[in-house]
């Protein structure tokens, strides 16, 4: 890229359905990605599998959102037997950081014993959130902060959540792929609206896990049930 890329430019690049990557982490060059077909979970189909849903349920993580946004993003840059290679190289680390400092990234954290085990990120533009990577270190971390990040999404008013391509992994959560149109017309509509980003969800027991970390609250689960998208 001749013209040096800013959090800025960045951002106007999301609302123009494009994203930047690298090859590998060890890639000092970055190139724009506008997938023919592109992955988005429907926030209004959403599905968490039921054993899942007992994990969630037994609170064996403390979910905290934004307080170590990041070690989310160091955490995903991990080189791992299931992913060796990853794209988020140093600049990425220093643009979304950029990001977040001005309000327009997120990450959510699965904490365990005061330590970060699981999370994921992504930036927020109007009403939709585009999710960028997420990680785990102890199993289950990255499900439950999904779950965690869906029921903030619908809570906060948020209209699309991209996750650039579709994986089997994101199957099994209702993901679809789309086309590029369609997916541009999605995204302009939910550029239309202004969507906040909860760190808490409201109402509820937070639980022995839950009650000691910021972005805590209530069951996420019980705000997927309890919410619909309207139009």
């Amino acid at each position: 890229m001749l013209i040096p890329l800013t959090p800025e430019i960045l951002l106007r690049a999301y609302a123009a359905g494009i994203f930047p990557m690298a090859e590998t982490a060890d890639d000092p060059e970055l190139f724009w990605v506008d997938p023919k077909r592109r992955g988005i979970i429907p926030l209004d189909g959403f599905h968490v599998p039921r054993r899942l849903r007992r994990v969630v349920r037994q609170n064996l993580f403390t979910i905290r959102c934004d307080t170590a946004f990041e070690a989310v993003m160091r955490g995903c840059a991990e080189s791992s037997d299931k992913r060796p290679n990853t794209w988020i190289n140093d600049e990425i680390l220093e643009l979304y950081a950029g990001l977040f400092e001005g309000g327009a990234a997120h990450s959510v954290e699965c904490w365990h014993e005061g330590e970060l085990v699981g999370g994921l990120y992504g930036v927020s533009l109007g009403a939709a959130f585009f999710g960028e990577s997420m990680f785990s270190r102890v199993t289950d971390a990255s499900k439950v902060a999904l779950v965690h990040l869906v029921a903030r999404l619908r809570f906060g008013g948020y209209r699309l959540l991209d996750t650039q391509f579709l994986t089997p992994h994101l199957v099994q959560f209702g993901a679809i792929e789309i086309s590029r149109s369609r997916y541009h017309r999605l995204l302009a509509e939910a550029l239309r609206y202004r969507a906040g980003f909860p760190r808490d969800l409201p109402g509820g027991d937070a639980g022995a896990a839950g009650a000691a970390g910021a972005g805590g609250g209530s069951d996420p689960l019980a705000g997927l049930q309890a919410r619909r998208l309207t139009s």
